[in-house]
C-alpha cells in the first residue's frame, strides 16, 4: 500500500496531474472499485 501512496503522490505533483481539478482521489489498493 506504501507504494500505491508514493505512486499516487508522484503523479499528483507532476505535469500530468495538471487536469485533474477538484477530485476525490481514494488510494485503497482497489478495495472500493
Amino acid at each position: 500500500m506504501a507504494e500505491e501512496i508514493a505512486g499516487m503522490v508522484a503523479w499528483l505533483t507532476g505535469p500530468e496531474s495538471r487536469f485533474a481539478t477538484g477530485a476525490a482521489l481514494t488510494i485503497d489498493g482497489g478495495a472500493n472499485a
